[in-house]
């Protein structure tokens, strides 16, 4: 017995010596990250007063984030930014920064100076494809890497840019004499969005984000089911044909095979991989094992945990947020917010959206100063149809305070991540104003349904007013994304 188990381990390790196991490692390695020691840094220019309509001091450094590939350093610059003439307690960490930009002294202005004002910090980093940090060949040799291997360590978008947000803060509060412990807030979209959801899964010092067009849950797609993509394919196929018919010159390439729609957390690598040797199973199962280090959905309990404060901004029609109907369903008590016919390159702008949104003002004063008036939690959706017509009940906890209540349909959408989903916008007269029902702190609509419609997509919005100091702001949360069977 002892001699075939024997020959077993020592299989084991051939294996793993080949990259055929990887050990399940962390994605992001905490005290590598957290390690002041590894940072590198480089001053570019050291603290300085910088006047304006906000007096700030300020400092511009480079910092290693670590290595992208073996023994290939990737570097973000960082630039800090503190109230002139006491610490910042805490800070607003992005990364939807421009090299030029970075380089000169902020004059900040909106919401950023409202947060300096009350003594939260800013901090400014770059997450960014590596060419537009001039680090190119290593963002292309990385990405080649990455299809070969599957090795999450060697992809910007899974280890490096959300590592890169984890260094910046390592490096502001490096800065004793500058920052003291307090909240740090992440904000942005697009892998702006993506990246701060990765890292606040992994660092506890972090405790809010604010995230537009970007991946939240794991829905079947993102974990490459195969029998999702197949279903998804032959829907596509049949959609394009259907629209060829009707233009016979139309390009089909983008609907055929885009890019972002069906990626596990991003772009689609499923094709640069397969190419590259691997089989689907292998990309099931980097999809399975990234699950839990990158989906907000899978780390809601300990988030909770840590009064992590979370608003989602995916959009009704984005190609890499491309699974809103499935999220509402499995996930209804993530907070979002859906801005009707929005999303990556979305131009169509619905005539009944809201004009004054001013969300992400709202949630950062509210997540750094508090007061009075709390965010709206997400509510529960109820539905009911007699003959042909659908009454939505839209109902709040007790003792929350929302002051408007919009609703939008559409019948007969596309699946999640298809050409349809992306290209049907909702139709311009197809809202209405909901009804309030002060008893039951509850909005209502009856829709009048269309005879052939198979099925409708509905969500609603909701404002309340967040007021700081003498300043107000409208905020919006949505109600879950609902799909209803008719026939």
């Amino acid at each position: 017995m002892k001699t075939p188990f024997r020959v077993f381990l020592l299989s084991l390790c051939a294996l793993a010596a080949n990259g055929f196991i990887q050990a399940e490692e962390p994605l992001l390695n905490m005290k590598e990250l957290l390690d002041t020691g590894t940072l590198k840094v480089k001053v570019l220019k050291d603290w300085h007063t910088v006047r304006g309509s906000i007096t700030t001091r300020q400092k511009l450094v480079s910092i290693s984030v670590g290595d992208l590939l073996p023994g290939r350093e990737y570097r973000v610059p960082v630039r800090m930014i503190v109230p002139s003439g006491r610490k910042a307690k805490g800070f607003h960490l992005t990364g939807g920064h421009q090299q030029s930009r970075i380089e000169r002294d902020a004059q900040p202005r909106g919401v950023e100076k409202d947060l300096l004002e009350g003594g939260v910090g800013l901090v400014y980093t770059m997450v960014q494809v590596l060419a537009q940090s001039g680090q190119r060949e290593l963002g292309n040799a990385a990405r080649r890497k990455f299809a070969e291997t599957l090795n999450p360590r060697y992809s910007i978008q899974y280890w490096g840019w959300p590592a890169a947000l984890v260094r910046a803060a390592t490096t502001a509060y490096a800065e004793k004499d500058h920052f003291e412990p307090g909240k740090v807030a992440l904000s942005g979209g697009s892998k702006n969005g993506a990246s701060p959801s990765v890292a606040i899964i992994h660092d506890k010092r972090m405790t809010a984000v604010h995230a537009s067009v970007s991946p939240i849950w794991d829905s079947p797609l993102r974990l490459c089911d195969r029998k999702a993509w197949d279903e998804l394919r032959k829907y596509n196929e049949s959609y394009v044909e259907k629209l060829k018919k009707k233009d016979p010159g139309l390009r089909t390439s983008r609907l055929l095979r885009h890019a972002f729609l069906g990626g596990t957390y991003g772009p689609v690598y499923n094709d640069e991989a397969l190419d590259a040797g691997k089989k689907w199973k292998d990309l099931e199962a980097l999809a399975a094992r990234m699950a839990d280090q990158v989906f907000i959905s899978r780390n809601l309990k300990a988030l909770k945990a840590r009064k992590v404060d979370l608003l989602f901004q995916p959009g009704t029609h984005d190609f890499v947020a491309f699974d809103i109907a499935w999220g509402g369903k499995h996930h209804p008590g993530i907070p979002l917010y859906l801005r009707a016919n929005s999303g990556h390159s979305i131009r169509e702008k619905h005539p009944a959206r809201e004009k004054d949104e001013g969300n992400k003002t709202a949630f950062l004063l509210n997540h750094f100063f508090g007061g009075k008036d709390a965010l709206l939690e997400p509510p529960t959706v109820t539905t009911s149809i007699k003959g042909k017509r659908l009454t939505v009940t839209v109902t709040f906890k007790p003792g929350s305070r929302a002051e408007s209540g919009r609703i939008w349909w559409m019948y007969d959408r596309g699946p999640d991540g298809s050409a349809a989903y992306i290209r049907e916008t909702f139709p311009a007269d197809q809202w209405k104003d909901m009804k309030f029902d002060a008893g039951k702190n509850a909005w209502t609509a009856e829709i009048d349904l269309a005879a052939d419609a198979s099925r409708i997509d509905f969500f609603s919005n909701h404002r309340k007013t967040i007021r700081h100091g003498s300043e107000k702001h409208s905020s919006y949360l949505s109600s879950p994304y609902t799909r209803v069977e008719l026939k």
